[in-house]
């Protein structure tokens, strides 16, 4: 076989590299991590779903996350657990990891859209109030929608049909699962196109996403300004410091895994940190607009009245 033209059709993961004793530990813990991430996640989404009172554009948009949350978390996590019962090694069909690595990426990508149509959402709330209704219509909320997934996959795919096309040389995935990274890493070739590509997307996003995000804030904080109206302030901060938050625990998390990929002396630390980035944004989410926004608060607290009062 010629060296240049070949693949190998099945791939080892590696996993996490723990011990006998502390795999019980790490089990329970992701086990945990993820059980309440499923619920917490589908668990708003139905609730959304269920409450006329939510049947509002913000809640309807804001639907993407915890949908991307879940499934992002559905894709890493399961296999992670299977690895660390099975205490080995796990192997994977060389297409099912390019899929992996598509929905890996696509979706830690689109919890970024997501964010900025949410972030516009609360531009157009605060700063043109009275034409809110006209022009978060059902259309335009389902065009941002579309837009976000569409900017997350497409680019997402072209970068993974780069690295397809590479050979192997090696059959190991050193990732507790599959990502661009490791895929290109499995060739000898020369890897300067797809480390050029790869990066320039993920700065491109991350330019994009802090633009968007920081014009949106500066309009909304000159508008709270100028008008000088306490109820407005309050309004602003109220809801901007929730997208905040959750857009900062994001970046921090793809930042680390970004940069860790780039030093391979710090191999354990990266794939830690890889498995923290699909656990903690996913499960803070749904807490921290639980706890910020009233009107999910107040969804919440009337699930847990009914199934008090129904036992009685």
């Amino acid at each position: 076989m010629e060296n240049g033209s070949y693949r190998y059709e099945i791939l080892r993961i590696e996993g996490l590299r723990i011990t006998r004793y502390s795999s019980y530990p790490v089990f329970a813990l992701l086990f945990l991590i993820y059980l309440f991430i499923m619920v917490s996640n589908i668990g708003i989404v139905i609730m959304i779903a269920m409450d006329k009172a939510l049947h509002k554009p913000m809640y309807f948009l804001f639907c993407n996350l915890p949908l991307s949350d879940a499934i992002s978390a559905t894709v890493v996590l399961p296999g992670l657990l299977k690895d660390i019962v099975a205490e080995s090694d796990r192997y994977i069909s060389f297409v099912a990891c390019v899929i992996q690595a598509f929905g890996v990426h696509s979706l830690s990508t689109s919890a970024h859209t997501i964010i900025i149509i949410m972030a516009f959402d609360r531009y157009v709330a605060i700063c043109h109030p009275l034409r809110y209704h006209t022009i978060m219509n059902n259309v335009m909320v389902v065009r941002l929608s579309v837009i976000a997934w569409i900017i997350a996959t497409v680019p997402v795919g072209a970068i993974l049909a780069l690295t397809a096309r590479l050979s192997h040389c090696t059959s190991v995935i050193s990732n507790p699962f599959c990502d661009n990274p490791s895929l290109f890493k499995l060739s000898c070739e020369n890897l300067l196109l797809n480390q050029i590509v790869g990066l320039s997307t993920a700065v491109m996003l991350w330019t994009m996403s802090i633009s968007c995000i920081a014009v949106t804030y500066l309009k909304i904080a000159h508008v709270c300004i100028k008008k000088q109206n306490s109820m407005l302030k309050g309004k602003a901060i109220k809801t901007c410091s929730t997208h905040l938050i959750v857009y900062l625990i994001l970046l921090g998390c793809d930042c680390s895994v970004i940069i860790l990929h780039r030093f391979s002396a710090y191999e354990e630390l990266r794939n830690v940190a890889n498995v923290l980035f699909y656990a903690i944004p996913s499960s803070l989410n749904p807490v921290v607009y639980g706890l910020q926004t009233k009107e999910i608060r107040q969804g919440l607290k009337q699930i847990f009245l009914r199934r008090k009062v129904i036992p009685g």
